[in-house]
């Protein structure tokens, strides 16, 4: 490869030049020939292949040999990286000449155009030959007969001169001389000579048109094009740079070098002829585009050398009489390409750039378009298969480009949709299929962040249909109203024209032509933020594919022929309880189906495909994106909550995969990674379904319903496979249970794929996540079976009963689930959730320790049995394993958190038990004591009120209902106990320490007015016992006098119960209520509000205990002469009186006792 910058004329123009390609041997240097040599006689060498004139060397007509009508295809296909964006141009070097010599030459101009994304291809339209194939063929008529309406009246063959061929001859027989070692000119035979002369003519008018392209549906697409036709057979291929113009172009022209001069050209002249214009931009451009800095001409008169001479290239445009202005050439090239991409815009048309002889009208035609007006077919266009070749090959060579990403999107759709518009389905269904592929490639399923952030990346080029109306309309109001060339609306003769250039002059003038039409419209990508429809419009672009390979098998499939608006059912079935029972059977076969197999197949499929083909290999990719774009629709809608066609959806991408697994002999380790999700995600619908059982109506509903698309797919599936493999992973079933056992059968059919030998090292992420997934659907499972064993409790409750066998079958099951689920979570380390199970566990074993009540035969609780202490032992067990397996309360507060409740609950109900129902056959006295106190301090301990949080309130309720229960054991024990004075002190010290812990929580509470009164009352119960016993009076004063300080903190507890009596009131004399008068007397409320009744019993103790005091202190007070500190307390019970007077009202009963006394002792005040 090399390359130049040439600066020419003062800087005028730039010019760079890289080799891409040569078949050239190195440079040798050319043979002087002699003076006087005959070029009339030729060389011994003549007509032989060497490699110094490449191709050229079996030709008579030397380097301006005739192009081919495909030339620049052969170029695009071989450098498909600059086809698209980088190179403006693709031609043959003959064209480019003749484009830019258009101004200076009178001869026609006829060349074809095809645009591929920015990129122009230029080809010679031999418009004679091409009408002698048509009159031997009858493609083309249409075309014929419109150049003779309004182009050429009276067409007729033009046969070139005798002379012509003479000065083609002369010049390819000077070349050989050229390469020849001695110089020297040897005859050949006389029949040598009229043989080439022969052939000479022959090789010019014999038909280099290729016949109407065919193909074959059993053979490639690229067989089905003549390899002579589009085969890149220059001697090099250039990357030419002209000014800012890039064009790829190739050369045949010879090139020597050697000695002082590395590179030159060889010409030939005749001295009687004087160099003009046109010969002078010739040899200029063609040492621009080869890189050649100099030129050697040889003249001859009548075929005898007279001299040598060498001229460099720069001065070239300033020799005698064929004087240029380099400037002018590029004026041309820019006013041409501009015109040339202005008007050619719509990709796969066949454009037409004619100039008839010693015309001064250049005019652009759209083939295309007038052969769709011709009603002939699309193969009647030679120049529809390499075209849509060319745009398939530029669109998956974009594709493949990593570095590109998303942002030719829009070009490489466009480039598909119009290959796919320019072929016909019956003859080319490969390409077809394999572009609608493509298509479905550009979304990238895979990617889930795809849908953020990146809808600016996928837009921007290619519109979807370049073949409408609008966009000819847009075309024509962004034209430069300056342009000289006419639309078709301004000259009624060349109303077919595209447009026109009226002088030819025109193209001199700078910048006279601007591109104002975008070359590729800013038409943005359809990339939609919705998931479904982006999914859909893939699986659109995979049923087109479909019955593109469906159509190019030629074997009738088996099955009857199906109609695809008939529905196929999805084979909705119920299933019994006892339908779970086959779930281990049909697993077996599941996994039997999708794993690994290293044996490919070598029968043809179902539908007659054989393995192997195009059509073999195109199905499996297709039915692969079918899968994921189902996946993806899967889990859009499992996110919707829309769980019924979340299952409709995972199961058709179940069926993709099963239709895939049975046309492939062995499964791609990324397959099998991609099954396993499917999977994973078919468990997890199945999860939801089992937990929104209440919604299974409308779920089924969503299930049932099918599009056209899925429809056809299904039926495209079927020709392949019965898609029966996973029916029982994806149908509906109406027994949570089952669904359960399902769900977990497909997470442990995904973790044995990935524990299998060939994914054991791929999928360890995934492994992670299907563990995890594994370990909560047997939590779940188990927590199921454990409501299970608690509604059966239920439904036996208050009679008398011992544990069946069902509901210990029950507890086998869910412990069994908690355990394997534990070690799921322990097999990745994950502690959180292995404490949940822990936890779960401990409330089995409750469950299992409530079975075990004992029920006498009044139906009344028994004692605390053996059982139950086991039970909630083992509760307590698990617990304190799920707080170690936490850890601390920062790796997880809420789990902590949930735990340690779960643990002082347990203490809790454990020492409740034991102190209420108290197994006094098996114990003693003092041993449940030491036991109950013993667990209510264990309770006590895991009491949070430190802790700032929504269980604080329930911490704290607890620790004073612990306090008030000790404090009323010691108090009993205190009044009981006889014996020993140490023992009683102590109780009775335990017995007021835990009253006034008692005391002081529940007053931190607003919503215990009752409790607090009760342990009040307790408190004064416990200090009037004291007192009886105690025989000094002023021991008994101060014992009495604590009583009534006890009395008068009972004013908190009456306050609160005032205040909720209010608001119950006022509750009950809304208006909402005030149709409901019956409501306001009735006996029970709302758990929230206070209770009557246990207000009612507490006032009723209360009045008596206050009476006594008040008699024992007037007693005390009048013996001990001491009135005045009495009056205090009286004062303070005389509020509570009041508040009692208040509450009775409110609660309908007359009051007793001592109110009289106290209003009369306030009067007295």
């Amino acid at each position: 490869i090399s390359a130049c910058v040439i600066c020419l004329g003062n800087n005028e123009v730039k010019s760079r030049a890289v080799v891409k390609y040569s078949a050239a041997p190195p440079s040798s240097s050319y043979a002087l020939l002699q003076e006087k040599t005959d070029l009339k006689l030729p060389p011994a060498n003549w007509l032989r292949e060497n490699t110094q004139l490449g191709t050229a060397g079996t030709t008579v007509l030397g380097s301006s040999r005739k192009s081919k009508p495909f030339s620049s295809f052969g170029m695009a296909y071989d450098f498909i990286d600059c086809i698209g964006d980088d190179v403006d141009v693709v031609s043959d070097s003959e064209n480019i000449k003749k484009l830019l010599k258009i101004p200076y030459s009178k001869s026609h101009v006829s060349m074809a155009v095809h645009r591929v994304g920015s990129t122009l291809l230029l080809d010679e339209l031999d418009i004679q030959e091409l009408f002698m194939r048509s009159s031997q063929t009858g493609d083309w008529t249409w075309l014929k007969e419109f150049y003779q309406r309004l182009i050429d009246q009276k067409w007729q063959r033009k046969k070139k001169s005798k002379e012509h061929w003479n000065e083609k001859a002369i010049l390819s027989k000077f070349l050989y001389y050229s390469i020849n070692s001695d110089g020297t000119a040897v005859p050949v035979p006389s029949d040598t000579e009229q043989a080439a002369e022969e052939g000479c003519g022959t090789a010019a008018e014999g038909s280099s048109w290729p016949a109407t392209f065919n193909s074959s549906t059993a053979e490639s697409e690229e067989s089905a094009i003549p390899k002579e036709d589009l085969r890149n057979d220059f001697v090099r291929n250039i990357l030419w740079t002209f000014e800012d113009i890039h064009m790829l172009v190739g050369s045949n022209m010879p090139i020597f070098g050697g000695g002082r001069y590395p590179a030159v050209s060889l010409r030939l002249r005749d001295n009687n002829k004087p160099i003009n214009v046109l010969t002078g931009i010739d040899y200029w451009l063609d040492n621009l585009m080869c890189n050649v800095p100099e030129l050697v001409m040889c003249f001859h008169v009548n075929g005898i050398v007279q001299k040598y001479e060498m001229i460099k290239t720069e001065d070239i445009p300033d020799l005698e009489n064929s004087t240029f202005s380099t400037r002018v050439v590029k004026d041309i090239a820019q006013n041409i390409l501009s015109f040339l991409k202005s008007n050619c815009t719509k990709e796969g048309h066949t454009y037409w750039l004619f100039k008839a002889s010693g015309s001064d009208i250049v005019k652009l035609y759209d083939l295309t378009t007038l052969c769709e007006e011709a009603a002939e077919e699309k193969c009647q266009n030679p120049f529809t298969l390499p075209v849509a070749v060319l745009l398939y090959k530029v669109a998956s060579n974009m594709i493949l480009k990593k570095s590109q990403n998303r942002k030719n999107y829009g070009t490489i759709r466009t480039l598909l949709l119009n290959c796919i518009k320019l072929l016909d389905e019956e003859r080319h269904p490969q390409i077809i299929a394999s572009a609608h592929y493509m298509l479905a490639e550009l979304f990238q399923l895979d990617d889930v962040s795809e849908d953020e952030g990146n809808g600016e990346s996928l837009r921007g080029g290619g519109s979807e249909d370049s073949y409408s109306d609008e966009e000819e309309e847009e075309e024509e109001e962004e034209e430069d109203e300056s342009c000289s060339y006419s639309t078709s609306s301004e000259l009624q003769d060349d109303s077919k024209a595209v447009a026109i250039i009226r002088s030819v002059g025109e193209l001199s003038v700078p910048e006279k032509y601007k591109s104002t039409h975008q070359i590729r419209p800013n038409c943005a990508f359809p990339v939609s933020q919705d998931k479904e429809e982006k999914c859909r419009l893939v699986l659109s672009y995979v049923l087109k594919g479909l019955k593109a390979v469906d159509s190019s098998i030629k074997k009738e499939s088996d099955l009857p022929a199906a109609d695809p608006s008939t529905p196929i059912p999805l084979k909705y079935e119920e299933r019994s309880q006892n339908g779970a029972r086959d779930v281990e059977q049909d697993i077996a076969l599941l996994l039997d189906r999708v794993g690994p197999c290293n044996e490919e197949l070598k029968v043809p499929t179902r539908s007659g495909m054989l393995p192997g083909t195009w059509q073999h290999r195109m199905k499996l990719q297709l039915f692969l994106k079918a899968s994921k774009a189902y996946y993806v629709l899967s889990d859009a809608a499992t996110n919707l909550l829309k769980y019924g066609r979340a299952l409709r959806y995972i199961k058709l991408a179940l069926q993709c995969h099963d239709a895939y697994c049975s046309i492939n002999g062995g499964l791609h380790p990324q397959v099998l990674l991609f099954h396993c999700q499917c999977l994973s995600l078919c468990g997890d619908v199945q999860l939801m379904l089992a937990q929104n059982a209440s919604n299974r109506a409308a779920y089924l509903e969503e299930y049932n319903y099918q599009t056209k698309d899925d429809q056809e797919i299904l039926h495209c599936l079927h020709r392949e496979s019965s898609c029966q493999a996973f029916s029982m992973a994806t149908d509906l079933a109406s027994d949570p249970e089952y669904q359960l056992i399902v769900s977990s059968k497909c997470y442990e059919a995904a973790h044995d794929l990935l524990t299998s030998g060939v994914l054991k090292d791929l999928g360890q992420e995934q492994l992670g996540q299907v563990l995890k997934r594994l370990g909560n659907i047997r939590n779940e499972m188990g927590v199921f079976y454990m409501n299970q064993a608690a509604a059966m409790q239920v439904e036996k409750q208050g009679v008398r009963r011992s544990v069946c066998m069902a509901e210990q079958e029950l507890w086998k099951k869910s412990f069994s689930c908690f355990e394997k689920g534990m070690q799921d979570f322990n097999a990745i380390s994950d502690s959180v959730n292995t404490a949940l199970l822990l936890c779960n566990i401990g409330r089995l074993m409750r469950i299992c320790a409530q079975a075990h009540c004992v029920t006498t035969s009044e139906h009344s609780r028994g004692e605390f049995s053996p059982e139950e202490a086991l039970y909630y032992n083992k509760a307590i067990d698990y617990y304190q394993r799920a707080l170690k397996s936490l850890g601390c309360r920062e790796s997880h507060s809420a789990v902590w958190d949930s735990v340690n409740w779960e643990l002082s609950t347990t203490y809790f109900t454990l020492a409740t038990l034991l102190q209420d129902y108290a197994p006094l056959s098996r114990k003693a006295q003092e041993q449940i004591e030491r036991e109950v106190t013993e667990t209510m301090m264990k309770s006590l301990r895991f009491c949070d009120l430190q802790t700032e949080s929504a269980r604080q309130p329930l911490y704290q309720y607890r620790a004073a209902t612990i306090h008030h229960r000790l404090a009323s054991m010691y108090h009993s024990c205190y009044r009981n106990q006889v014996g020993d004075e140490s023992d009683r002190k102590q109780h009775r010290a335990l017995a007021e320490q835990h009253y006034s812990k008692a005391v002081r929580l529940f007053i931190s509470l607003s919503d215990a007015p009752c409790e607090l009164l009760r342990t009040l009352l307790e408190r004064v119960a416990f200090a009037e016992f004291t007192m009886a016993g105690q025989n000094s009076s002023a021991v008994k004063l101060k014992t009495l006098t604590g009583a009534l300080e006890i009395m008068c903190e009972t004013r908190h507890a009456f306050k609160l119960i005032h205040k909720e009596l209010l608001e119950q009131q006022e509750k009950m004399s809304t208006p909402e209520d005030s149709d409901k008068p019956e409501e306001l007397h009735s006996d029970s409320s709302p758990s929230s509000e206070l209770n009557t009744e246990e207000v009612v019993k507490l006032i009723g103790v209360f009045e008596p205990s206050f009476s006594f005091l008040l008699l024992q202190l007037i007693k005390l007070s009048t013996a001990s002469k001491r009135k005045v500190s009495t009056l205090f307390h009286i004062n303070s019970v005389s509020v509570i009186l009041v508040f009692i007077h208040i509450l009775n009202q409110f609660l309908g009963f007359p009051f007793h006792g001592a109110a009289g006394s106290a209003k009369n002792t306030n009067r007295k005040r």
